[in-house]
């Protein structure tokens, strides 16, 4: 009996590529050259040459010279700073993250409700993250001043006796809160409103007809269904504020007595005032895995509380 032979993969005729194959696969590659090429030089190359200088003791002004760890080991042994302002910064986030997230929030339901003008109310609650970081930095100097500053003449017109905001360890970094609240919850303030455009009506119109007031309906359709969004503005929120640093730098120089000195200030202290390159460096990777270890944390709590439409609990 005949047998019929298989052509074995090897043997099988080249695909042929259909006219233009060529010319559109390089014009793909052309176009996502320069996003490549900014990662490779401007993101991954300062990376690995960081990694580098945080095992070297290098001050700019010489060749850096191989050290080890003994960077890491002076870090968590010998610098009291590097605890101080780990401190400061850990307890600005988690202020900042409490409060930032509640008033976003709830701007974002005011923001959503049907009203006459909302557009325009949308447009100003915009405004602060068009301002650079800068100027929104000297405006808020301004307005804190324990002199002359608006917020202070408000709390004295209703009765509040004047607070030093900017020369007291006990407000100073309060203010600060109150800086990154205004300027950094514009942009969850706006993703807020997105996840709450995105709920369904069907389910308030279901718990209003089991008589579910406002409140009831809030705790149990708007956020289970918002907490996708929660969880990315907490995830995004922690990030930032673990990398605050222009309004501390611009306002305060980390006083008074260093309540204000942010683990951002102090590594730019080290690497800009003092040229300790190689020293700042290994600042800046323990910082990265502070970050990555609190991002997993928040990833791993994520299945306690995040409901997805449709998943099963």
């Amino acid at each position: 009996m005949a047998t019929t032979s298989i052509p074995l993969p090897r043997q099988q005729a080249k695909t042929k590529r259909r006219p233009g194959y060529w010319r559109e696969a390089i014009t793909g590659y052309l176009f996502i050259m320069p996003v490549v090429l900014g990662l490779i030089i401007w993101t991954f190359g300062p990376m690995i040459a960081s990694a580098y200088y945080s095992l070297t003791d290098y001050n700019i002004l010489k060749e850096p010279t191989f050290v080890g760890f003994d960077n890491y080991v002076k870090l968590f042994t010998r610098d009291r700073d590097f605890a101080r302002s780990l401190g400061v910064t850990l307890r600005f986030a988690i202020a900042s993250m409490a409060i930032g997230q509640t008033v976003s929030l709830a701007i974002a339901i005011l923001l959503t409700q049907k009203v006459r003008g909302m557009v325009i109310f949308r447009t100003m609650f915009y405004l602060p993250i068009i301002v650079p970081f800068v100027a929104s930095a000297l405006l808020f100097k301004y307005m804190f001043n324990a002199q002359f500053g608006p917020v202070n003449a408000v709390l004295e017109f209703i009765g509040i006796p004047a607070i030093n905001w900017l020369g007291s360890q006990d407000w100073a970094q309060a203010a600060m809160v109150l800086i990154a609240v205004w300027t950094g919850g514009v942009v969850a303030t706006i993703i807020y409103v997105a996840g709450l455009q995105n709920v369904p009506e069907e389910l308030y119109d279901s718990a209003k007809i089991d008589g579910a007031n406002g409140w009831q309906r809030f705790q149990t359709v708007t956020l289970p269904m918002l907490t996708p969004t929660i969880f990315f503005n907490v995830v995004t929120g922690f990030i930032g504020a673990f990398q605050f640093f222009v309004p501390a730098f611009v306002i305060t120089q980390g006083g008074p007595s260093k309540a204000t000195y942010f683990y951002n200030l102090n590594l730019y202290d080290k690497a800009f005032d003092w040229f300790e390159m190689g020293y700042a460096s290994s600042m800046a990777w323990v910082l990265f895995v502070i970050i990555i270890g609190l991002t997993l944390l928040i990833f791993r709590s994520s299945p306690l509380w995040v409901y997805y439409e449709g998943e099963a609990k």
